[in-house]
């Protein structure tokens, strides 16, 4: 039986390497709206049959990338979990037979639906990994002598985000009642103001249950304004400064994922910056200490973190987020907006305080294929 075991997983990675060889095919975001904007059952199936051949190339190329990483972290525990994951999901993808109709469609959507749901935990994971590298290194080796770990979890996260994007907007087009101004995961409408509050409030609910309190957050911006009728929007709504750029179209969960972790570290700065007080901690400004010029060079690494108490494989869960701990907070959140062809920037004075500049690309004409 092991032997059957052992040559079965074989033949799976060899499958996923001749996968990985093929060309991936990309799609922009202007496609995915208008197309999207009518979800015809011929469209569905059209959608599924393009993912029934493009998702495979995409996941065996991670999977295969996982087998070969630098300095022994492919065999970290936890990246061969996560390399688990990719195959289990190569092979679920692979299993689906040529989708001819609509019912092999919706048996084909349930499906990727749980691949989704299978690599929830891929990025804390994988963080994991890299924490478990970092230990075994033990200074052995300086950050700059690891260029190519960060450049392969640049790719990795990158695609991760494409991945990810493609299945969550095929799946989001069955929604029978979609809200309102939505083609998918895309809203075309989007306010950042209230996306930037609901962050926000997100946020602030992480630092009362770690710290018991938390900093008021005070926003500035006109909840009406939304990335249509928008050219150009800045508001300073706490310790950073956001210039948001016109933009047609956008996905409120990526900048509810960029707020939330610039909103969570400065509430910790401010949070911890007074916690020896007799003050109250003022609400959240740009004067939380800011970041030390010897970790500055550092903070869009994956190896860098300011939490005194890493994180271990028990507190990986992606329903329950916590102040600090792995490490890729800003490295994700700066490949979020850079997915979309936009960028973050952190200006920082040490002593004194941190702004933060996310800027969102205009999106609404774009016909660049999105990674």
């Amino acid at each position: 039986m092991a032997a059957m075991i052992k040559k079965a997983s074989k033949d799976l990675i060899e499958e996923a390497r001749r996968w990985a060889a093929k060309k991936q095919n990309g799609v922009s975001l202007r496609y995915m709206t208008e197309f999207g904007s009518r979800p015809t059952p011929r469209n569905l199936l059209i959608s599924a049959q393009f993912l029934h051949k493009e998702l495979p190339i995409r996941i065996s190329r991670r999977a295969v990338e996982l087998e070969s990483l630098p300095y022994g972290l492919s065999l970290k525990p936890a990246v061969l979990k996560v390399r688990d994951w990719y195959l289990e999901s190569f092979r679920d993808v692979r299993s689906i037979p040529e989708i001819k109709d609509n019912s092999y469609e919706l048996d084909f959507t349930q499906m990727i639906k749980m691949v989704k749901v299978r690599h929830n935990n891929v990025v804390p994971m994988m963080a994991l990994g890299v924490q478990q590298l970092k230990k075994d290194l033990n200074r052995k080796i300086g950050d700059e002598g690891l260029d190519e770990i960060h450049q392969f979890l640049d790719r990795f996260y990158m695609s991760r985000i494409g991945i990810r994007m493609l299945i969550g907007q095929h799946v989001a087009l069955h929604d029978p009642d979609p809200p309102p101004d939505c083609v998918g995961y895309i809203h075309t409408k989007m306010s950042p103001v209230e996306v930037a509050r609901n962050a926000s409030e997100d946020a602030r609910a992480i630092c009362l249950r770690e710290y018991g309190s938390a900093p008021d957050i005070n926003i500035y911006g006109d909840p009406k304004f939304t990335f249509p009728s928008m050219s150009a929007l800045g508001f300073r709504p706490f310790i950073y400064c956001f210039k948001i750029c016109f933009c047609g179209s956008y996905v409120p969960t990526h900048l509810h994922l960029m707020v939330f972790e610039l909103v969570k570290n400065s509430l910790r700065a401010v949070q911890e910056q007074y916690m020896d007080s007799d003050k109250v901690a003022p609400p959240v400004s740009d004067e939380g200490g800011g970041i030390a010029r010897s970790g500055l060079s550092k903070i869009f690494t994956y190896l860098y973190s300011t939490a005194k108490n890493p994180l271990d494989e028990s507190d990986v869960d992606p329903d329950t987020a916590t102040m600090a701990g792995y490490g890729y907070g800003l490295p994700i959140s700066r490949l979020y907006a850079r997915y979309f062809g936009g960028d973050l920037q952190i200006i920082s004075m040490e002593g004194y305080g941190t702004d933060a500049y996310l800027h969102l690309s205009r999106l609404g004409d774009s016909q660049e294929p999105l990674p």
